[in-house]
């Protein structure tokens, strides 16, 4: 039989897989769940890339669920999400913006969810320094996660973060922390950011995952950003679970979102 590569758009974690009962755990009975498989891997990346449900073909398996036709959609600044043990959603919320800020994130480990973090409210926040947070406190998470011995991967709905972490804070701090069309905002948290970045980059992977597209692990730490505001915690704090020790996702997904 011919190898499959099972590509999930919209799931528990998206990515690209190679075994259906792996893959079959991140769609199975998640509302909006969108996944094929393709018969290479180089079809299958492209098909993630370009976050697009195409017709099933005779003898593929080929999904959409639920009533929103949005897909995660890649970018030239993305990469295909691959399979890690640790996987880190993070998110930024700003009501309005500027205003009441707070960040969240969502952590799962071999699939399953395993903790949830809020925190950092700032009274006179914005989005940007919301999302910068959490993708600190997720790259501090992920390096935890690699001293353990474990593979990690984050993944982020702001690519004003990911640029100014990846991309742009290299050129910046060789020319002194400036820039000639004006001021380098949010320096406070970039530089220490970028500090820990450098010295796990080769071991996590950083990707960008669409906003309010169906993706559970982003859907969450977007509700833990308005706990944050809710809570004004300005310490980061970790979601309470419930008494038999699990979250109830779909009372979670319910809570009012960023």
């Amino acid at each position: 039989m011919a190898k499959k590569f099972y590509v999930i758009w919209a799931g528990r974690v998206p990515g690209i897989y190679t075994d259906w009962p792996t893959a079959q755990k991140q769609v199975m009975k998640f509302a909006g769940a969108k996944y094929k498989s393709f018969t290479s891997k180089a079809e299958a990346e492209a098909a993630f890339l370009d976050g697009k449900v195409e017709p099933a073909s005779s003898g593929s398996a080929s999904k959409t669920s639920g009533t929103s036709s949005k897909t995660s959609r890649g970018n030239n600044l993305s990469a295909p999400p691959i399979k890690t043990d640790v996987v880190i959603y993070c998110d930024g919320g700003c009501d309005p913006n500027p205003g009441k800020a707070g960040s969240g994130v969502a952590v799962y480990q071999n699939d399953q969810l395993i903790q949830l973090w809020y925190g950092v409210f700032n009274p006179n926040g914005t989005n940007n320094t919301a999302e910068l947070s959490a993708l600190f406190y997720s790259l501090q998470l992920a390096q935890h996660a690699t001293e353990q011995g474990l593979s990690a991967q984050i993944l982020c709905d702001s690519m004003y973060s990911i640029q100014c972490i990846r991309d742009w804070a290299t050129g910046w701090e060789k020319n002194g922390w400036k820039k000639k069309t004006g001021e380098i905002k949010n320096l406070d948290i970039i530089k220490p950011a970028y500090a820990l970045y450098n010295e796990i980059k080769d071991k996590v992977l950083l990707s960008h995952v669409k906003a309010h597209a169906g993706t559970e692990g982003n859907e969450l730490a977007d509700r833990m950003t308005m706990v944050a505001v809710a809570r004004k915690d300005i310490a980061w704090v970790q979601y309470e679970k419930d008494p038999d020790d699990t979250f109830n996702i779909p009372a979670l997904l319910k809570m009012r979102a960023g």
